[in-house]
């Protein structure tokens, strides 16, 4: 543990729940700001749904986010976005996102 600065007590995580209008406001910046600013973008994959409609995904700068102020960041981090969607099957969640105009790779 000691390589890799990890202390005992000292977070190595969160975990954050967006419901309602926060959601639909995430989710707009994400598709329209922050994924087009991923390097090298060219779609996020198609197949990164879990088996019951919802999509995760990596992304390993989170200064994508333009709320983000570079100069504040002490080192550049990843972070994983799950979308969990009422789709009972990958179909139907692939079809619910891309009706959102959700960015897939062609």
């Amino acid at each position: 543990m000691q390589a890799s600065k990890i202390r005992q007590g000292y977070p190595i995580g969160c975990k954050v729940t967006l419901r309602g209008e926060r959601m639909w406001e995430f989710f707009e910046r994400l598709i329209t700001i922050a994924v087009p600013r991923i390097r090298d973008f060219r779609g996020l994959s198609a197949k990164s749904f879990d088996g019951r409609g919802n999509y995760s995904m990596g992304v390993r700068e989170q200064i994508i986010f333009p709320e983000i102020d570079y100069d504040k960041v002490d080192r550049v981090r990843g972070l994983d976005i799950t979308i969990t969607t009422t789709a009972k099957s990958d179909e139907e969640g692939r079809a619910l996102l891309a009706a959102f105009d959700f960015p897939f790779r062609k």
